[in-house]
């Protein structure tokens, strides 16, 4: 069995900057308590990699969202997918359009 065939993949859209939901993620994380804080493993511009309680993978990746307002973040963990959720809580949301 394929253990990456049964990860989670969740979505968000946020007015942060790329470079800023990547810092957000990293401090979010770090400061969880101790069964589920992650620290990074790797990183990149748009991307960080962090390693959590029993060496499990937390990946969330930036881009700017095609409709060109805010950003797209994606987050993926085969046990972490509820501190995902609740870091995806914590990111300011694109602001409307007034109509």
């Amino acid at each position: 069995m394929n253990i990456q065939q049964d990860r989670t993949l969740q979505e968000a859209a946020t007015s942060l900057s790329v470079p800023d939901v990547i810092s957000a993620a990293k401090v979010f994380f770090a400061r969880r308590n101790n069964i589920y804080a992650a620290f990074v493993e790797r990183e990149g511009p748009s991307f960080v990699s962090l390693r959590g309680q029993g060496g499990e993978e937390v990946l969330i990746g930036a881009v700017p969202a095609s409709e060109g307002a805010g950003t797209r973040v994606t987050g993926s963990s085969y046990l972490f997918d509820q501190q995902i959720a609740r870091f995806f809580a914590t990111l300011p949301p694109v602001a409307q359009a007034a109509s």
